[in-house]
């Protein structure tokens, strides 16, 4: 009983915090000065994406979520790199 409800709070407090970093990172995608903050931004709505699919594989004991985390955590990396080796290029 007691396990069950930990994992209940512990998996509405990951999905209420992923929810959070999403607004805020939609207001810095709207209002952001720069194309880094909005890169950032997106990056943040990425990793609270992979946060939510933690919270789903957590909440229906299916490990398919799992697969899809690790996939959008590649995705976010690569693409992070990539942005990066683009500004490198435009700095010279």
């Amino acid at each position: 009983m007691m396990d069950s409800l930990l994992l209940w709070l512990a998996t509405s407090a990951l999905v209420l915090c992923a929810l959070a970093a999403c607004g805020l990172a939609t207001w810095r995608i709207i209002k952001g000065p720069t194309h880094a903050d909005r890169v950032v931004a997106l990056d943040i709505m990425l990793a609270a994406a992979v946060g939510l699919c933690i919270a789903a594989s957590i909440y229906t004991q299916r490990t398919v979520f799992l697969d899809v985390a690790i996939g959008l955590a590649l995705v976010g990396f690569v693409a992070t790199v990539g942005w990066a080796r683009v500004v490198d290029k435009g700095a010279d």
